[in-house]
């Protein structure tokens, strides 16, 4: 994984959102957005953290996602990594 691959399976991520009017509904509402912002925002590799943040928040959802797009269930874990905001701690 690299920081251009985290960047271009959030925006599949994306993609696969907007492909479904129910969960871009649930997406622009948790997050406040809108179309437009969302449409200025989509090149933004924070916007794209915070759209894999989404995705992560229901098992669920990952699981639709990865096997719509043929993708390993952890990837989307492992692409947050790679983006603003996705360290993950090490408390030892």
């Amino acid at each position: 994984m690299t920081p251009q691959k985290a960047e271009e399976l959030a925006l599949s991520v994306l993609g696969w959102l907007a492909a479904s009017d129910d969960m871009m509904g649930v997406f622009l509402g948790s997050s406040g957005s809108s179309i437009d912002s969302v449409r200025a925002q989509a090149s933004d590799p924070a916007f794209l953290g915070s759209v894999l943040d989404f995705l992560l928040m229901d098992d669920g959802w990952v699981t639709a996602f990865c096997d719509a797009n043929s993708v390993d269930y952890r990837q989307p874990m492992i692409a947050r990594q790679y983006l603003p905001g996705g360290d993950v701690p090490n408390w030892t």
